[in-house]
Parts: C-alpha cells; sequence; structure tokens
C-alpha cells in the first residue's frame, strides 16, 4: 500500500514550485487560482522572494500548503494513495489531496490559521527547541519539572522531539536535558511556541473558520496528529484539526501505525525531505521517496 506525506511549516524555500509554474499549465492555473484567494501574489514571494519573507508564519504555512497541494496534483496522478498524512499544517495538504476539502477551502483555512498563529505568537514571548538523543518519556519527565509553560509538541521520531513553551522554560528544559544526557538541546528560529497551551488563543478563531468550512468523507482515511489514528468521518477530522493547534504532533506513532496497516511505501509531495528522512527513522523496512 502506498501512503502519501505531507510537511509542516520549516520545510520551505526560495524557487519552490517555480519549474511546475513555468512547465505546466495545469500547475499554473492552481498557483494563480491561489494568488486570486488570499488577495495577494504568494508566487512573487514563493518564487523570488527572500529567506525572510517566506519565514513569516502567514507566508509560510500557504506557501507549503500549495507547494504540497499542486505537487502531488500534478506529480501524483499517476498513484491513488491507500491512506494519507501531514505533519501539522501537512495535514491540511492531506485533506486536499484525499477529496475531504477543496483546494480553496483548505488554502482559506490555512491562512486563517496563520494569521490566528501568529497573533497568539505576539501575546507572550514564546519558541520552541529540538532535543535530541533522549527517550520520549525522559523528555516528557523534564518538562513536567519545569515551572513555566514548556510541553512536548513534536514526536518526531525516536531520539528527536521538539520542545514548546515560554522562553524561560525553553532554556531551563534545554539545559535539563542536556544534564540528562541529550546529545543536543537546540533552540529553534520559529515564531513561536506552536503546539502548545500558549495557542489556545488561536484555537477558538480556527475553530469557527473550520465550522464555517464544508468537509467531505474523503477517499482514503487520514491519519491525524493528536492521536495517530485513521479518520473518515468529516466531524471527527474538523474536530481533531482544532485540537491540533493545542496538542503534541505524533508522528512516530502516525507512521508506525500506517505501517501496521499496510503502508509499504511512503512518497512525501511538497518541499524539502524532512518527513522522508524521518519515516527511514521510524520504519526501516518501508520504501520512501519525495515528489517536489
Amino acid at each position: 500500500m502506498t501512503a502519501f506525506v505531507f510537511p509542516g511549516q520549516g520545510s520551505q524555500f526560495v524557487g519552490m514550485g517555480k519549474e511546475l509554474y513555468d512547465t505546466n499549465e495545469e500547475a499554473r492555473a492552481l498557483f494563480e487560482k491561489a494568488n486570486e484567494v488570499l488577495g495577494f501574489r504568494i508566487t512573487d514571494l514563493m518564487f523570488e522572494g527572500t529567506d525572510e519573507d517566506l519565514r513569516q508564519t502567514a507566508v509560510t504555512q500557504p506557501a507549503v500548503f500549495i507547494h504540497s497541494v499542486i505537487t502531488a496534483k500534478i506529480l501524483g496522478s499517476d498513484i491513488k494513495p491507500a491512506m494519507v498524512a501531514g505533519h501539522s499544517l501537512g495535514e491540511f495538504s492531506a485533506l486536499v489531496c484525499c477529496g475531504a476539502l477543496s483546494f480553496e477551502d483548505g488554502l482559506r483555512l490555512v491562512s486563517a490559521r496563520a494569521k490566528a498563529m501568529q497573533k497568539a505568537c505576539e501575546i507572550k514571548p514564546s519558541t520552541m527547541a529540538a532535543i535530541l538523543a533522549l527517550p520520549d518519556e525522559k523528555v516528557e519527565e523534564i518538562c513536567n519539572g519545569i515551572d513555566g509553560v514548556v510541553v512536548c509538541a513534536n514526536f518526531n521520531c525516536p531520539g528527536q522531539i521538539v520542545i514548546s513553551g515560554e522562553i524561560e522554560a525553553i532554556n531551563a528544559a534545554c539545559e535539563a536535558a542536556k544534564a540528562a544526557g541529550a546529545k543536543r538541546a537546540l533552540p529553534l528560529k520559529v515564531g513561536g511556541a506552536f503546539h502548545s497551551p500558549l495557542m489556545e488563543p488561536a484555537r477558538a478563531e480556527l475553530a469557527s473558520a473550520i465550522e464555517a468550512t464544508e468537509f467531505h468523507t474523503p477517499a482514503c482515511p487520514i491519519y491525524q496528529n493528536v492521536d495517530a489514528l485513521p479518520h473518515t468521518d468529516p466531524a471527527e477530522i474538523k474536530a481533531n484539526l482544532v485540537a491540533q493547534l493545542t496538542a503534541p504532533v505524533r508522528w512516530t506513532a502516525t507512521v508506525q501505525n500506517m505501517v501496521a496497516d499496510g503502508a509499504t511505501e511512503f512518497i512525501e509531495f511538497g518541499p524539502g525531505k524532512v518527513l522522508q528522512g524521518l519515516v527511514s527513522k521510524i520504519a526501516k523496512e518501508v520504501a520512501v521517496s519525495g515528489r517536489c
């Protein structure tokens, strides 16, 4: 069985999608539709902007979504996935791929999500950090022992967890992780504490946008971040998307469950190769490739 997976924020790069725009008429029409939906030419920033342009959450998230969805539609048209999943933002790309959302509605939701998250980031200074080579349980124990808000945000693969929270709490957790034997405890260049309680203001705002959007029964199961389980019921999918903003991304368990349910090949659609690397570390027995 083939699984399609879609990356999240952080995989973007200047020039992403330009070759498809220049060489494929269907892709070009979709890029222009995205410009129309957003009300500005995001393609200019994607193709010829600066790294700083693309690091703005309100630009990054729609840009990665647009690139991922169009890549899957054009370069993945010869394959029908048996299941899909996306890492954080990538969950919206996956939902469009499996027919639960239209391209336009997915893009509107991603844009609303990005703006809501940006506003939440501005309320309180916050950040994230990657902890390498410690067991999941140890990182959770460290976070629970720190004063202030700091939680495990991304369970990316065995030995790689991203924590999220208040700046002082993150710094304290990094020091504790190093003392516990972590190979690295590396602060990340992000706008705020994604997938933490500090995103609660964004959650309420996104919930309204999701509730007003029409979702369809997907053509195949989507394995969602909050519980790493397959879903096909639109009401469940909506609730999980809302919960995702303040809940951890359970990527390790997601891939493990997809493999247990029959996935033998994973194809990443979108910028970068981050998920290909993570899947290879989680399930060494499966085939992994990417199209971008």
